[in-house]
């Protein structure tokens, strides 16, 4: 089951749905904003993400908005407080985050990868 985390008003998060509306891929939409990523979730992610940068570090930097106004309060933290940050403020992804089950991840609009989940 393929997973969009991201807000309403994104416009990345838009174009993900309307990417995999168009090719009739069934999704859940999870409103950062209303709901928010859990613990497992994000862990889930970022173990993806890890599989594909090589490192939980880069993985952890890949999903951090750096274009955020609140960028500041998680730049210069650590790994394991990065973690803990992006759990308390969910809007310091950037966005969609797109997750295929419990194999696959990416961060931003990569249609190019979905592509290759079909």
């Amino acid at each position: 089951m393929i997973q969009i985390f991201g807000i309403a008003k994104s416009f990345d998060t838009k174009k993900a749905e309307r990417w995999f509306t168009d090719r009739r891929i069934a999704f859940q939409l999870v409103d950062l904003r209303e709901k928010g990523i859990s613990q497992g979730e994000l862990d889930s992610v970022i173990a993806c993400l890890s599989g594909t940068s090589g490192s939980k570090s880069a993985a952890v930097e890949s999903l951090i908005d750096t274009k955020s106004r609140d960028y500041a309060s998680i730049a210069y933290l650590d790994n394991d407080d990065k973690v803990q940050k992006l759990l308390e403020n969910p809007l310091l992804l950037c966005m969609p985050v797109v997750r295929n089950g419990r194999t696959a991840a990416t961060v931003g609009y990569e249609p190019e990868v979905w592509e290759s989940w079909i």
